[in-house]
């Protein structure tokens, strides 16, 4: 929840020349009221996408957002984040329903990770078995999915996961989605997110099955956020 449309206006005014040369795939989620902005103002090389969306295609919900509502905005849609699962409560069954009904006209980055809690106890392989199960019951295989792991207790905190623990989740995450949808499973995205910033990326990309970084605090700053778009592993 962060920036008005003016601000968006002038973020990307500024980010779109910092990153104008790089080969990294670019995808942005604003808030709802400014993706109409962020669709006009980004440059083509950068992809929008939506924070959320509900599994009705309209209806008497009031406060939420349909497909049919910013479909013409955007190519992405963020689903699962740790901030609607633990701030929202949004159990594993509803995000299901919105991945059902999203994945037919978007691509839907599915968001998984444990609590400091639960990473503590030992269960963060529970936690995303669990997790990816009920998210993912009675979706095929598309290309259209894909993965983001987000530690709940890196996000915000300055911790980040090291590399043995982005290299055991993803690695568990990669052979969760083979036993789900078979070998093509291997050419899903699995992104890390979780107090990402340019001085810690090295770390994070020497890791296994990482194919990209989900990025939060970093990204409001065009400066930072170029800095890490334009990583060249």
């Amino acid at each position: 929840m962060n920036k008005t449309i003016k601000e968006t206006k002038e973020f990307f005014e500024k980010f779109n020349k910092l990153v104008s040369e790089t080969k990294n795939k670019i995808l942005i989620f604003p808030s709802f009221i400014c993706l109409q902005t962020a669709k006009e103002t980004a440059s083509k090389n950068i992809f929008i996408g939506s924070q959320n969306v509900f599994f009705e295609e309209k209806g008497a919900f009031t406060g939420e957002i349909s497909v049919l509502q910013i479909k013409d905005l955007c190519d992405f849609v963020l689903l699962g984040h740790s901030e609607r699962r633990h701030k929202f409560s949004e159990s594993n069954e509803l995000i299901n329903k919105k991945v059902i009904n999203a994945i037919k006209s978007f691509n839907v980055v599915l968001c998984v990770g444990e609590t400091e809690s639960e990473m503590e106890k030992g269960k963060t392989n529970f936690v995303l078995e669990n997790q990816l199960i009920k998210g993912l019951k009675e979706v095929s295989f598309s290309e259209k999915l894909f993965i983001a792991y987000e530690p709940v207790w890196a996000i915000g905190t300055g911790k980040t996961a090291g590399k043995k623990e982005i290299n055991s989740a993803h690695s568990f995450i990669r052979k969760k989605l083979i036993e789900l949808f078979g070998e093509k499973a291997d050419s899903i995205n699995i992104l890390y997110g979780g107090s990402v910033k340019p001085n810690n990326l090295n770390e994070i990309f020497s890791a296994e099955n990482v194919n990209g970084v989900l990025v939060g605090g970093a990204s409001l700053n065009p400066e930072i956020f170029a800095e890490i778009v334009n990583y060249k592993k």
